[in-house]
């Protein structure tokens, strides 16, 4: 299935110059949800991954999916404020500004494979915040996986030593 040609191409989103790839329009699309559902848990299945970490906000979508598919627990990475309970916070840089991200104290036990999932990869800013936040919990990392990559961003890089997979990418 083509799922590039399913992703609708924002002109100066969120802000001039950034092209937002909104996915929206490929989840409405029934088969190519199911589709691509499918596809990511065949290929992480066995893997023992005990806990799915999605990133705010997309990441949530094809995260929590993808963890009722394996049996695995989800776990929201959130912006600030958005957490009740005690939490770690990491600032980081992304292509268009910086901000924060907060994980719950109590979200991931040492030693448990941690798969992160997310819409995008950029620059890799969100992602290795992500894995800071998870290795401060003694996570093991056991892969990330995003829906879109825009490889003229490199964030691949930002990521080395780390299974990375994408499904869509972009030059």
């Amino acid at each position: 299935m083509n799922y590039k040609a399913l992703i609708r191409e924002v002109a100066d989103f969120p802000k001039p110059g950034i092209l937002f790839y909104d996915i929206t329009t490929l989840l409405k699309n029934a088969q190519a949800f199911r589709s691509i559902a499918d596809e990511l848990a065949a290929r992480y299945a066995g893997q023992r991954i005990a806990k799915i970490v999605g990133i705010e906000s997309r990441g949530f979508i094809m995260g929590g999916t993808l963890a009722a598919r394996l049996g695995a627990g989800f776990v929201p990475v959130r912006k600030p404020g958005k957490l009740p309970a005690d939490i770690y916070e990491v600032e980081y840089n992304l292509e268009y500004g910086s901000s924060v991200l907060a994980i719950h104290r109590d979200a991931v036990s040492a030693g448990e494979r941690v798969l992160i999932v997310d819409d995008l990869l950029a620059t890799g800013g969100t992602a290795a915040a992500t894995i800071d936040l998870v290795r401060q919990l003694g996570g093991e990392i056991a892969g990330l996986d995003f829906l879109i990559e825009l490889k003229g961003l490199n964030g691949r890089d930002r990521l080395a030593g780390y299974d990375v997979h994408s499904m869509i990418s972009y030059p």
